[in-house]
């Protein structure tokens, strides 16, 4: 599991150009100006002969969106879960072991599958556990600096 809607930068395109992936991905059309912008975060992945280092631009959304107003592009995307964040924010600075999901997934027949299961953090992308920390904090901070908006 991963926890964005996310691509690569051409080299002729800037950071307002990535919303294109959030379309392309999950199938809501939004504006770069609805992302809420949490900063530029680094971060570093090793895995076995193979090192993987970003700058990811990170933005938060605040979606008003049901599961079924998701169209995934199944090539990237085989499934959309969410969490309560106290949850997922307690996953990650290890104060639970597993947290519950609910969502869906596509199967091989393009079938759609409703999905109600526990995971912990060794289900998710291999991003630096200080990455996960990172986001957590700063939408943490956004809601409780935004109590209105959110």
């Amino acid at each position: 599991m991963d926890i964005t809607a996310a691509g690569h930068l051409l080299v002729d395109e800037t950071v307002k150009d990535g919303v294109r992936e959030i379309k392309e991905e999950i199938g809501i059309d939004l504006a770069f100006e609805d992302l809420v912008q949490l900063g530029v975060m680094e971060y570093c992945v090793i895995k076995d002969h193979f090192i993987d280092k970003e700058l990811a631009n990170v933005f938060l959304y605040k979606s008003g969106n049901t599961l079924d107003d998701f169209t995934l592009q199944v090539e990237e995307v085989s499934g959309i879960v969410k969490a309560q964040f106290s949850d997922f924010a307690q996953l990650w600075f290890y104060e639970k072991d597993e947290i519950e999901m609910k969502g869906f997934e596509v199967n091989e027949d393009g079938k759609t599958l409703k999905i109600n299961k526990y995971v912990n953090r060794n289900d998710f992308v291999p991003h630096e556990m200080s990455f996960y920390q990172e986001v957590i904090q700063k939408i943490h901070e956004q809601i409780r600096g935004n109590s209105k908006q959110w």
